[in-house]
């Protein structure tokens, strides 16, 4: 049975951890994308804040703890090489290589789900319900990067030719808040 404390405390801890998606939609939604390309991505970056905890949980045991500023870092820098991508395809009209598809999604997902593996390390030591945390933590990060997108989306619809740039700019700045923060 689960306590109510013991819920709450792992709710806001998934909330915390949809954030990063959330405010990465935001800049990744003022791409030209279809609402199917939108349930897509959420649904992965949901996926991807189940299995990243969860390798982090199971691989806790055996890492120390020193990784935990490794993802960091990681997760910063692909952020920052996204919003670089962004930039420069607000430039060249032709070529839409960082649109979230394919390499794209999966770089995009992993960066905003790199931090999860860290909180993984850490619940692996703990008594915690593995199971609803997992569950948690991806219907979170769905939910959020979801609302991110879309209302990078509305924000495009304002903005016009310039949505992508400062959608780019955006994930550069929180590529370089991450890494130095």
């Amino acid at each position: 049975m689960v306590q109510l404390g013991e819920l709450m405390s792992l709710l806001f801890m998934a909330i915390a951890l949809g954030m990063d998606a959330f405010s990465v939609g935001l800049g990744m939604g003022m791409q030209a994308l279809r609402l199917k390309r939108i349930f897509i991505v959420g649904i992965t970056v949901g996926i991807f804040h189940i299995l990243m905890p969860f390798f982090g949980i199971v691989l806790g045991k055996f890492i120390s703890t020193k990784l935990e500023g490794f993802a960091v870092l990681g997760g910063g820098l692909l952020l920052f090489g996204l919003g670089v991508m962004m930039v420069l395809n607000s430039f060249n009209r032709e070529d839409k290589a960082m649109s979230p598809v394919g390499l794209g999604l999966i770089l995009f997902s992993l960066s905003v789900s790199l931090d999860s593996f860290s909180v993984g390390l850490s619940l692996g030591m703990s008594g915690v319900k593995v199971a609803l945390a997992l569950l948690l933590f991806g219907f979170a990060s769905t939910v959020l990067t979801w609302t991110g997108l879309l209302l990078g989306r509305k924000a495009r619809g304002l903005l016009g030719v310039y949505s992508e740039l400062l959608g780019g700019s955006i994930l550069c700045g929180l590529g370089l808040k991450i890494i130095f923060g």
